[in-house]
């Protein structure tokens, strides 16, 4: 059903009209509730538009500076992270992880590798015990656990989707290293010094900007029954253990708390800034975060398969990189192959394009069904290398 357009603000350069066509559309044909969307081409921004609504109810529009969760797309921010201090000296890619942290080493662990745990393929997709969104919230005891349990799979030869256990798992290993947990990590070398609205989990002071998650419409009881039913047991354990979705990520104790694969609260600039980093050979702006060589080996293909986890959703296999995601032959990314980047649950996106020295990020708060590859999202990609 088509929608009236609310007012789009920001800018957009001529040349990208086709991108402000496509938000707009998003609006009008693809049930948009409140989004921005933010592209930047040799670090300069060349779209940066916002609207709609930050609220079900459409009492609050959306703002430049409005907060969103944007759940998955915070994994790339949370590798970063892992990055820098691989870049460092601090940190081998290469090395078991229980070299960090020894009781990582527990169930047969000892030879996972760090560089796995970035990529998907630690074989620790999701908890085997049952383990509540409560639970979530307690990072010692979420790390307990992980580092206690055996893997789905035997470790490096296939990826499996680590939706919530990703962050937990980088995350630990950077405090073993640096003696503070990624949010701190991040805001201090990163965010903080850059000045890049981008939090894990949520300050309470910036509770007031934070928009309001909407759910897709959700699936008949026997619908969903039929749905899980095809799912294996490790996709059950990732993605439903313990089920997260708006009505948890809207609440207070979510975003007080740490789930670096999927409390990232920041704007689309944010997004697009962050990615930028990996587009642009480790520069943001005149500074330097990462060596050439280091945002280099973020894209470094782990392996194409059929993810364990995902491959019911996606009929075509895909290629982990270390902590983002390769467009690949199906154009996730765009039509560069070696573009990368990470969706959030819903439909957000941060894209990196070191080729094209083109970022993008999309925030949105109502929630999709996909995992991946959005409508709404594959739209602005779309457009956007229409323009390039």
């Amino acid at each position: 059903m088509t929608q009236p357009v609310p007012t789009v603000h920001g800018q957009c350069d001529d040349r990208f009209a086709g991108v402000r066509a496509a938000f707009e559309e998003n609006f009008r044909e693809r049930g948009e509730l409140g989004a921005a969307v933010t592209v930047l081409v040799g670090g300069e921004t060349v779209v940066d538009l916002w609207g709609g609504w930050a609220d079900a109810a459409r009492s609050r529009p959306w703002e430049q500076d409005t907060l969103v969760n944007v759940w998955s797309t915070t994994k790339g921010v949370t590798a970063l992270c892992a990055h820098l201090l691989a870049d460092r000296g601090l940190l081998d890619l290469d090395a078991p992880v229980a070299a960090y942290w020894p009781d990582f080493a527990a169930a047969g662990k000892e030879a996972v590798l760090v560089r796995q745990l970035l990529s998907h393929r630690a074989g620790l997709a999701g908890l085997r015990e049952p383990h509540t969104v409560a639970e979530l919230y307690d990072w010692d005891l979420t790390c307990a656990r992980l580092a206690a349990t055996e893997p789905w799979w035997e470790p490096g030869t296939r990826s499996g989707y680590h939706a919530l256990t990703f962050g937990f798992l980088v995350g630990e290993v950077v405090r073993r290293i640096t003696g503070q947990l990624p949010r701190d990590f991040l805001h201090q070398e990163i965010t903080g010094p850059l000045g890049i609205d981008f939090a894990i989990g949520l300050p309470e002071k910036e509770a007031g900007r934070a928009a309001e998650l909407v759910h897709a419409r959700a699936a008949r009881g026997s619908e969903q029954a039929a749905a899980f039913d095809q799912l294996p047991p490790v996709a059950l354990a990732a993605l439903l253990n313990p089920v997260a979705g708006a009505a948890e990520a809207n609440t207070p104790e979510w975003r007080a708390a740490q789930i670096p694969a999927a409390n990232g609260h920041g704007t689309a600039r944010a997004v697009a800034a962050l990615y930028g980093i990996f587009a642009r050979q480790g520069r943001a702006g005149t500074h330097r975060v990462l060596s050439p060589q280091a945002a280099e080996r973020v894209r470094e293909g782990q392996g194409r398969c059929r993810d364990l986890v995902l491959g019911a959703g996606f009929q075509h296999d895909t290629e982990t990189a270390l902590g983002v995601w390769l467009s690949g032959t199906n154009g996730s990314y765009g039509p560069n192959p070696r573009a990368v980047g990470h969706d959030g649950f819903g439909g957000s996106c941060g894209l990196a394009d070191p080729e094209a020295d083109l970022s993008l990020g999309y925030v949105m708060n109502r929630m999709g069904p996909h995992i991946a590859d959005d409508p709404r999202k594959m739209a602005l990609v779309d457009a956007v290398y229409s323009a390039v």
